[in-house]
């Protein structure tokens, strides 16, 4: 990232904030799909699983949250490497029609006491189709920003992540007024598929967007990859596993922020109610300052920033859940909630423009997609499983933050392969 940004004209300018709004809206569905779900799981753990003790139903519910995210490296693949060779337009319509696709068997999905098991199986259904068009999103989304940024491509890159902390917002909105507003009935009844209708909501609006988008001057001019897949794990192996380590972080605090709810209403009696609040102030967090990291990291270089968020996280995250479990209250949620979204907002916003920095343009949407997806799955994607299982087999409520920490050195581990083998500031 030069320090001294080169003049733009106004035509660079206004493609670089249309690819900001068509972004942003499919990064905005995916992550409220997501956040929806993570918000209603005590609701769907017990319409859908029924049969199951509490602690039991939970875990497959998230099971089922995490098996979304084993098919994701998959769709990272796949439709990465379709917008290495057909186009990165092309890849935008098919990622969004598919989340759509996958929000709208949410939504419709029968319950437990509708059609016994196969309520179960067309969730995992649902799942599995938005965790295989989310695999790509990310990574097609991230390299049209770059490749439509005349300048400031951390800055640019960022909004991708932006738009997730307005999906933060709406989702716990949704989840307080609907758990403070409606009865239990209701609310178990209809009112929690409410959130995924909506959302359904922001797809033709992206659909119209993408449709109107023209291709990106630098895709066009680059020489086709004939299999950008081979290339990528045949040539930049180190570059994908570096990059996966340095995903860490990002995704970790994310879901930490969406499994925080769950845990403080589970295990610290907060009102349900109350435990929203969180991951509205999270989202307003996100939505305000990662704009203005990316503006740092353009500056400074994402590495660097990163690296910072890296230490406070593994310094933060034992002396935060002490302070959560020590004095459960509502104030103290909100503020550890409030610390770990600044910590995402440090690291993942400028994590966009490093992880595509690692690849050339030929294979960039393949290798942005499988990198983040591979390190999204094993670091983050199955993390509310794995804790709710810790939880209930050790006892101790500071469980999540060893786990929390150990994510924290792994990235460290790979933001130093970036900065001292790849040369990336």
């Amino acid at each position: 990232m030069s320090t001294t940004a080169p003049q733009a004209t106004p035509q660079q300018l206004a493609i670089a904030r249309k690819a900001v709004i068509s972004s942003s809206i499919g990064a905005a569905l995916e992550w409220f799909d997501i956040i929806v779900y993570a918000t209603f799981a005590t609701t769907i753990a017990k319409l859908f699983y029924p049969e199951s003790n509490g602690s039991f139903a939970l875990i497959l519910t998230f099971a089922t949250f995490a098996i979304s995210y084993l098919i994701r490296p998959l769709g990272g693949m796949i439709l990465g490497s379709y917008a290495d060779r057909k186009g990165r337009k092309k890849a935008l319509t098919l990622t969004l029609m598919l989340m759509m696709l996958g929000t709208l068997i949410m939504a419709v999905a029968p319950t437990y006491a509708m059609v016994g098991v196969w309520g179960a199986l067309i969730i995992l259904l649902s799942r599995l189709i938005q965790g295989f068009s989310a695999g790509g999103e990310f990574g097609t989304a991230t390299a049209f920003l770059i490749e439509s940024a005349p300048h400031k491509k951390a800055f640019y890159a960022s909004w991708q992540v932006a738009a997730q902390g307005v999906s933060m917002l709406l989702a716990s909105g949704f989840g307080y007024v609907l758990t403070t507003q409606l009865s239990q009935e209701a609310l178990e009844s209809w009112g929690w598929r409410v959130p995924f209708f909506v959302g359904l909501l922001i797809g033709p609006v992206g659909l119209y967007i993408r449709a109107r988008l023209e291709e990106t001057e630098e895709f066009i001019s680059t020489t086709k990859s004939k299999s950008p897949l081979g290339e990528l794990f045949s040539q930049h192996y180190g570059r994908l596993l570096a990059g996966s380590a340095a995903v860490g972080v990002a995704t970790i605090s994310v879901y930490m922020i969406l499994y925080m709810p769950t845990f403080a209403v589970k295990n610290l009696n907060i009102p349900a109610d109350a435990a929203f609040l969180g991951g509205v102030v999270a989202g307003v967090i996100t939505l305000v300052t990662v704009p203005m990291i990316g503006h740092l990291a353009d500056r400074v270089g994402p590495a660097k920033v990163m690296t910072w968020a890296a230490v406070g996280a593994l310094v933060l995250a034992w002396p935060l859940f002490k302070l959560m479990t020590s004095n459960p209250s509502i104030p103290v949620m909100v503020l550890v909630i409030a610390l770990l979204g600044v910590i995402m907002s440090f690291y993942f916003g400028p994590l966009p423009a490093l992880i595509s920095a690692l690849f050339p343009a030929a294979i960039r949407g393949s290798g942005i997609s499988v990198t983040y997806n591979v390190g999204v799955t094993l670091l983050g994607g199955i993390a509310p499983l794995v804790l709710t299982w810790l939880l209930s087999i050790t006892g101790s409520l500071e469980t999540p933050s060893l786990y929390y920490m150990a994510i924290a050195v792994i990235s460290l581990v790979g933001l130093a392969f970036i900065r001292l083998r790849y040369k990336l500031r």
